[in-house]
């Protein structure tokens, strides 16, 4: 009877147990989710340095040619392709970068930037200088207001594109015909006659005698 009760508590006790940890465990891997979230998109504070251009068209840890116009960076541990907004408290500049490498190795640094992201933070003086970063999930914009212009009616204009074509190729034939016509007029005023030949001269002076000679 004893033995029967024991294996009973004993069934009785597994059976709970199984049920809390049926219970305990989803609810404890929502808890890490949750702690790795957050610990992710806590902002980090440190120092930041930056590539050189002459780093250009290296290979980065996720395959990716390196170009100095570009915004990226380096960092240790967040997964590549994760955008971080980087501000620089000593003037409030920010930037937001994509994570295409790994780095800096060096203590108290925390992320390495493109040329382009440091000039646009404006450290490139300093070479060395102090940043915050953080997670965005997507990249903010400024929405631009689109003014839209009241249409052309060609109904209210009074003409249409083919009278304006038509009335373009006449002026332009006019004009042409203008033009041929001083030319030829140019060249009507040009014209001279030609002086005679001696022969001609003769010709005319005997001739001109001859009638003279005929009145007398």
């Amino acid at each position: 009877m004893r033995k029967e009760q024991y294996s009973y508590r004993e069934w009785f006790g597994r059976s709970i147990l199984l049920l809390n940890l049926l219970f305990v465990v989803p609810q404890l891997s929502t808890l890490i989710s949750s702690l790795s979230t957050l610990h992710a998109q806590i902002s980090q504070t440190g120092k930041a340095t930056f590539y050189s251009k002459r780093a250009t068209g290296t290979r980065t840890a996720n395959g990716e040619r390196l170009h100095h116009d570009s915004l990226t960076c380096a960092h240790r541990t967040m997964p590549f392709g994760t955008m971080l907004r980087v501000t620089n408290p000593a003037n409030g500049k920010s930037v937001i970068v994509r994570v295409t490498d790994r780095g800096p190795f060096i203590r108290s640094r925390i992320i390495d930037l493109s040329w382009r992201a440091a000039l646009e933070l404006g450290i490139i003086a300093q070479g060395v200088a102090m940043v915050e970063i953080e997670e965005v999930d997507q990249i903010p914009f400024r929405p631009v207001e689109i003014k839209w212009k009241k249409e052309f009616d060609l109904t209210d204009a009074g003409y249409t594109f083919a009278e304006e074509i038509k009335k373009k190729q006449e002026e332009k034939q006019a004009e042409q015909l203008r033009q041929l016509q001083e030319k030829a007029s140019k060249g009507k005023a040009l014209t001279h006659t030609p002086k005679p030949s001696p022969l001609q001269e003769k010709t005319a002076v005997s001739s001109q005698q001859e009638k003279k000679a005929k009145k007398r």
